[in-house]
């Protein structure tokens, strides 16, 4: 089976309870056992994590690199202003998908911009937890 690492940055643990009114109801709980049963169906063996430390997700984003494991990232507020984030990514050996839960586009101004956009492979915005669904997909299917 495929290794794919799903990575989720601040608040995104506290889904469920954090803003319902934009992220939903379900919690990160959830999302971790929907992105595991999705990965089983499409035959990846998916991994799960959520950090709020700017420094763990870009050793993440190392690891994954030096392990050639592709991975679909929430990067949540570290979308709009991590460079250090930014430049991890750049160095990728995998596809990389950005997600989000909400459409960055229809929030406030300052979400409107993605430093990461221009070093991942694609975006996939808007459609919830779908959205990570969608990126296990287009990675099963060879996602570059």
């Amino acid at each position: 089976m495929r290794s794919v690492l799903v990575l989720n940055g601040p608040n995104l643990g506290r889904l469920g309870s954090r803003e319902p009114d934009v992220y939903g109801a379900h919690s990160f709980d959830d999302l971790v056992a929907l992105c595991e049963e999705t990965g089983r169906g499409l035959g990846l063996s998916v991994e799960v994590r959520q950090t709020d430390d700017e420094a763990e997700m870009v050793g993440w984003i190392h690891g994954a690199a030096d392990g050639k494991t592709p991975v679909v990232l929430n990067p949540a507020a570290f979308t709009h202003y991590s460079y250090a984030l930014r430049d991890a990514i750049s160095q990728r050996t995998a596809p990389l998908i950005e997600v989000h839960i909400s459409n960055p586009y229809a929030r406030e101004e300052f979400r409107h911009t993605s430093v990461v956009a221009a070093v991942a492979s694609g975006t996939i915005a808007g459609f919830g937890f779908q959205s990570y669904v969608l990126a296990l997909r287009a990675i099963a299917e060879g996602g570059s």
